[in-house]
Order: C-alpha cells, then structure tokens, then sequence
C-alpha cells in the first residue's frame, strides 16, 4: 500500500483547513492509499505561537485537538519548514499538496519552499487541488513560485489558480478541481459532527463572518431573524460558541434555519447539507481577493442567486440545488481521475467511499 504524505497548512484553529485535511486523507484513503498528514511549521517562533494559542483559546483548542485525535492520522514528529531531516523523503511514496491556501505568499508564517515539498524528488509531488488564495501574483514574487515548474502534477481550487499558474509556468496540464470537502457525502460528515454542549436554540440563523460585518447588514440579519422567530448564533463570538470545533461546526450548519456568511467553508457545507445560505463580500482591503474561490464555487453550480445585495428576503430560504449533483458528481470522476494518473494507480475498481 502506497503511503502518502499530505503537506497542508498545519492550523488547528480553522474550521476550514481542518476539514479540507480530513477530505483529502478520505478521499485517498478510498483509493487504498495510506494517507499521513506531515504536522508542520516553518520555525521554532511559530511552534511557540501555537503553544500560546493554545492557553489563549483553550476550550477552542481542545475541540480541534480533539477532532485530529478521533479523525486524523497525523505524522509522529513536527517538520520545520527549514529543517527537514536528510532523506525524510523516503518515508512517503509521494507527497500530496493541499488544498487550503498552501500557496498564498503573503502568509510569511507558513509559506515556504516546503509548500511545493522541494526537499522531495520531483516525481513523488502532487499538488491536490492547491489554492493561491488571492487573484494575482505579482511580478516581483514569481520566483517564490519556482517550484511550480517541478510538480509532476498539478491541480489547483480556483479558475484565478490556473491562469496564475499559467502565466508564472506556462504550463497548460494544469487543472481545477473541486475542494476535497466536496468529495465527501452528507452522510460522511454527518458521521463526524457533534452538537455543541452550549446549543440550546430550537431555531436559529447561523453566521459566520471572518470580514468585518457593518451595522446596516447587522441590522438586516436581526430583521430577518426576528420576522421568521430565529435566534443568531454567531460561531465567532468569544462569549459563547468560539469554542466550537471542526465537528460542531458541522452540527451548527446543517442543523441551521439558515446560513449567513462570507466564508467559503460555510457555502460548501451549505450546499452538502441542503441548507439555505447567503454569501457577503468581504470588503476589507486585502480581502476581496479572497473572493475568488467563492465566486468558482458558484459559477460551477449555477448558484449565482446567493450573493447578498443589501435585503435578505424569503426566496432566499430556496435550497434551488436541483443542477448540483448531476454537477458534482462529474467533478468528482474528475478528480478521482486526476489522483490515479498522478499516483499512477491501478485503475480498476477503485471508488470515492461515501
């Protein structure tokens, strides 16, 4: 059985990443693949900030480790991004990068030639659905992204990833593909979610803002709550359901009235669940950029109608997936054939578990 090394972003306090971690070690392991994911910093300083960070959000900390420790098959050891062992290579048949935004340079924390497993013989890297994270490259930073020239195989998460690839390269093998947590069925996740012990709402409107949220869109989401008799749970406030993990973060979606949010997990999820969401644009300077994923995600499943525009309003409530399986389930062979000619697999009967 060939083993795999994952190579991700090693956070343990986004629902995202975590999610997307666990997708990806599914997906190959339904392949009869082994699946490891390399636990990993670029220094000793940020191992040390994720030793602070665990004392700083501890019952949130506590709900991550404790989805890693009943879901995840983790490597023994941490690599430093700067310090890996002589030959580590060898452990792994080959290296799987990805997805999450392994490749946004101006994450200076966590972006590093280890992002493209440079220390590994060309042949042996596999880049699964790899997100840049941003719309752009700019000229100046091109030979950060060097490596690109090495992978065996590449696939990125968003249409911006291909042509980024494609001007820095000039490669033209280089294909989108789903995020992993799509590969993976309701039931699946329904599996390893948890319902937060502080739920009490019989009836409530999910949102999950990572921008910031203005009081007139505040204003309207409490309008709205309120004419349809919800309670809000924002997943973000520090005095109530921070402490959710990757698993409740789950339960909190697919059991919501709705979903508000400007996340790009947060609509997957939706969409998986056949919940009701609504998408709002990150305003920020230095985040629209961060658009880009989303607005893949809807362009792909005809969903353009999710986008907010100043009134939530009843149609809203639609869960108008009728096109999303048929959609879904070609992007699924899709990546399924991406992953056995880049892991030179044998092809005969070999299926995504549910």
């Amino acid at each position: 059985m060939k083993k795999i090394g994952i190579i991700t972003i090693f956070d343990e306090n986004n629902y995202g990443n975590r999610l997307q971690n666990y997708a990806v070690q599914e997906v190959l392991k339904s392949l009869n693949l082994n699946p490891e994911t390399i636990k990993n910093v670029r220094t000793v300083n940020n191992k040390n900030c994720l030793e602070d960070a665990k004392k700083i959000f501890h019952g949130r900390r506590e709900r991550f480790l404790e989805f890693n420790e009943e879901n995840m098959n983790l490597s023994k050891d941490v690599i430093y991004h700067d310090d890996v062992p002589e030959n580590f290579h060898e452990q792994y048949d080959y290296f799987v990068i990805g997805s999450d935004q392994i490749w946004n340079y101006k994450f200076t924390d966590r972006f590093s030639d280890f992002s493209f497993a440079r220390f590994a013989p060309k042949e042996k890297r596999i880049s699964f659905s790899a997100s840049f994270g941003i719309s752009d490259i700019p000229n100046n930073t091109y030979e950060k992204y060097e490596a690109l020239n090495e992978m065996k195989a590449i696939s990125v998460r968003e249409n911006a990833g291909k042509d980024i690839v494609k001007d820095i390269t000039g490669r033209d093998d280089c294909i989108v593909l789903l995020d992993p947590t799509m590969m993976l069925s309701a039931e699946k996740w329904s599996s390893v979610m948890k319902k937060p012990i502080q739920l009490k709402s019989k009836k409530y409107i999910l949102k999950y803002f990572l921008g910031n949220v203005s009081s007139e869109k505040n204003k309207e989401i409490e309008r709205f709550a309120k004419e349809n008799g919800c309670d809000i749970i924002d997943i973000l406030d520090r005095d109530s359901f921070y402490a959710s993990g990757p698993a409740e973060f789950l339960y909190l979606i697919k059991n919501s009235f709705m979903v508000l949010t400007d996340s790009f997990h947060s609509c997957v999820f939706s969409i998986i669940f056949d919940r009701p969401f609504l998408i709002f644009d990150r305003d920020e300077d230095g985040m629209r950029d961060m658009n880009s994923r989303i607005e893949t995600l809807l362009k792909k499943f005809q969903l353009k109608n999710k986008k907010f525009d100043n009134k939530i309003c009843d149609k809203h409530l639609e869960t108008d997936y009728e096109n999303v399986s048929s959609i879904l389930k070609k992007e699924q062979e899709k990546v399924i054939n991406f992953l056995k000619n880049a892991l030179d697999l044998n092809k005969d009967n070999l299926q995504v578990e549910g």
